[in-house]
């Protein structure tokens, strides 16, 4: 089938620029500064218009044809490829590392006219016990290992072992590490015990990327989710994120609305990027292109990329393979051609 392959190219490539660019201003890599109780208190979410705003995300017509796949193929080079059970094993990490590598069939990239870009994803995340064994595994290919890390998913465990744990992911040499905050901190409004906490986090991670997870599910108002949002950039969080997958809601659009305005709201006043990633429940490839739209429209070209954007994703490479091939082919495939691990 004759497609647009250039257009495909063009729109799949990850983009290389060090720093984010919002209204014309460029950003630095945030740093973090002082918390400012100030901000915090003042922070307001109006959460019907949230809601209503995020409803026009689902409900407007998606894009469709070769601008439909450039999108997907976006998605997947922003995708941290996931295992997080309590039966995973080397040779399942094995075989998902195996996967990222390689997320789209070879016979489908030929009829895509894409197997010049090397489409992968943007990294395995996995328990710390597997690190080692990912690393190994992604040798060469340029796929960073996410561990995650301070007692996950409940992060509960004594604040110095999750430090230590945080140390020795990254003395295993993992390149992200996805740290789980105290919620109990924001439900007690005690936002020096969350920024102090997140701090040593951050100091525990070194050079490696520190993804703060806010367990936005368990954190009952947007207003919540919206204040542990800022003071986890005060913090020095590189990025910011949803949930562990592991609660009973997990990303939702409103939510997603909520982060990526606090986000863009901290870039305005400090002159500093940080990045978003919603994890949990995203399924779907038309659910992957309402968070690409959204982010977009709510922050910009320049984090429509690995460095600025992630989904927390398991399933839903899956979905995306199946789309392109009835992209390619007219028809859809059974979702057991498309195993993950």
């Amino acid at each position: 089938m004759a497609t647009d392959s250039s257009l495909i190219r063009n729109s799949a490539q990850r983009g290389e620029a060090p720093t984010a660019i919002l209204s014309g201003r460029a950003l630095t890599r945030n740093s973090g500064i002082p918390l400012d109780l100030n901000w915090v208190r003042d922070v307001r979410v109006n959460t019907s218009a949230v809601e209503r705003r995020a409803q026009t995300q689902t409900a407007r017509r998606t894009v469709k044809k070769e601008w439909q796949a450039a999108w997907l193929l976006r998605a997947i080079t922003c995708m941290d490829l996931t295992t997080l059970s309590g039966d995973d094993t080397d040779e399942r990490v094995r075989r998902l590392c195996a996967k990222g590598r390689h997320p789209i069939q070879q016979e489908l990239e030929q009829k895509l006219g894409i197997e010049k870009l090397e489409i992968k994803v943007a990294a395995i995340c996995v328990y710390h016990t597997f690190v080692e064994t990912a690393l190994a595994a992604l040798e060469g290919s340029g796929i960073h290992v996410a561990a995650v890390s301070t007692g996950f998913p409940a992060g509960l465990s004594p604040l110095a072992e999750r430090v230590a744990e945080i140390r020795r992911s990254v003395e295993a040499g993992a390149h992200e590490i996805d740290v789980v905050i105290t919620r109990a901190h924001v439900f007690g409004g005690r936002w020096q015990a969350l920024y102090d906490e997140i701090a040593a986090f951050k100091q525990a991670c070194g050079a490696a990327h520190m993804k703060v997870i806010l367990g936005t599910g368990d954190l009952l108002t947007l207003r919540n989710v919206a204040r542990a949002s800022v003071v986890a950039m005060m913090a020095g969080a590189d990025f910011i994120k949803t949930s562990t997958g592991k609660e009973p809601t997990n990303a939702t659009l409103p939510v997603g609305l909520v982060m990526t305005r606090a986000i863009r709201d901290y870039a305005q006043e400090t002159g500093m990027a940080v990045g978003f990633k919603p994890a949990g429940g995203i399924r779907t490839a038309k659910q992957s292109l309402d968070w690409l739209a959204m982010i977009k429209e709510e922050l910009g070209d320049s984090w429509l990329r690995a460095e600025m954007f992630r989904f927390g994703a398991s399933g839903l490479l899956g979905d995306i393979e199946r789309q392109l091939e009835h992209f390619a082919t007219g028809r859809y495939s059974a979702d057991y051609r498309h195993p993950l691990a």
